[in-house]
């Protein structure tokens, strides 16, 4: 029903627009006595052969949405009734920024994917933190950090700690963004000078908290076969807790969208179907690096089951959501958690 009903129904608004009206949408529908018990009956699924325990954490089901999807922690009761294992919100900055100028989020419906350049709008990590304070939900929360537009790359670590420091008490792992393509000069933050720099700062303020959170490192897909090596060598050095393979891709190769309509939205990072395979081959390539010692959370292109199991035979021990959900819809979650546990 979804596809064919709902789907063209949302497409025919402005992508961005619409994201956030099916959003409060959805959060005034839970506010309506037993919906969410109802929500819950048909999107989760339960199984005890899909619980995962990664870095000191349990996980009820591999299956979480990715980062971008709520960016600011306002939707993570209505997201988790429709059974996600897991949420990871943010990109969050210290200091609110309103991103990019719109119009920043584009559908390519041909090739089931998104190009977005929102440029990491979100309130801010005092306003996200204020908001986590009263999160009564039980599910796993990711914080995705990263620096403001206006910082300095030479200042970024700062950005990053202050994150750290006000988000430390209400997620339950962070996640290090220095991969974002929407950002001017934001994708050099992936530079391991600048990585050995941040990380040691981090794992100094971790060690006094009264319980240590998990930090794990977003790459992008793009990176060539050196940079990854170089990448993933720090992490094991560093003793950091995981990855996150991938962000969204600058590429545009092999897309069936007209090539001037590609040209007209401009720059953007490319999520969804076309970028499945290339984020595999990275998950393929790390684990095998790693000899699978390394936890991996797989992102990219996941449109179906099929595409989930083969993350995780890939060698991903838990998995994302973004385009896929917006593409088919909440039932997606339960559909692969139920393929996965027959599995």
């Amino acid at each position: 029903m979804y596809k064919f009903l709902v789907r063209p129904l949302l497409f025919s608004f402005d992508p961005e627009w619409v994201h956030y009206f099916t959003l409060n949408a959805l959060k005034l529908l839970n506010k309506i006595p037993l919906s969410s018990w109802l929500l819950r009956k048909i999107y989760s699924y339960e199984d005890s052969s899909l619980e995962k325990e990664l870095f000191g954490i349990k996980f009820k089901n591999p299956v979480g949405l990715a980062a971008g999807f709520d960016k600011n922690g306002k939707y993570i009761k209505e997201m988790s009734n429709l059974g996600f294992g897991f949420i990871e919100i943010g990109t969050i900055t210290p200091k609110p920024q309103p991103g990019n100028p719109k119009k920043r989020l584009f559908r390519l419906q041909n090739d089931l994917a998104i190009i977005n350049r929102l440029g990491i709008n979100n309130d801010g990590s005092f306003m996200c933190a204020e908001r986590l304070k009263k999160n009564n939900s039980n599910v796993v929360i990711g914080g995705n950090i990263g620096k403001n537009t206006t910082t300095s790359n030479e200042n970024a670590d700062a950005d990053y700690i202050q994150n750290f420091e006000t988000l430390h008490q209400y997620v339950d792992y962070f996640v290090l963004n220095v991969s974002c393509p929407n950002v001017s000069n934001f994708t050099k933050l992936q530079d391991v000078e600048f990585l050995k720099k941040l990380i040691p700062q981090l794992k100094k303020i971790n060690s006094i908290k009264p319980k240590k959170k998990p930090i794990l490192i977003k790459i992008s897909p793009d990176l060539n076969r050196d940079q990854l090596d170089e990448t993933i060598d720090l992490i094991l050095s560093e003793n950091l807790d995981g990855i996150i393979a991938t962000n969204t891709t600058t590429t545009r190769e092999n897309l069936k969208t007209n090539k001037s309509k590609i040209e007209e939205i401009g720059n953007g990072g490319l999520s969804g179907e076309p970028l499945k395979n290339k984020s595999t081959e990275v998950i393929r390539y790390i684990s095998k690096k790693t000899n699978g010692n390394l936890p991996i959370i797989g992102v990219g292109g996941i449109m179906n089951s099929k595409d989930a199991l083969d993350k995780i035979e890939a060698g991903a021990d838990l998995i994302q959501l973004y385009t896929g959900f917006i593409y088919e819809g909440p039932s997606i979650v339960k559909k692969i958690n139920q393929y996965l546990s027959k599995k």
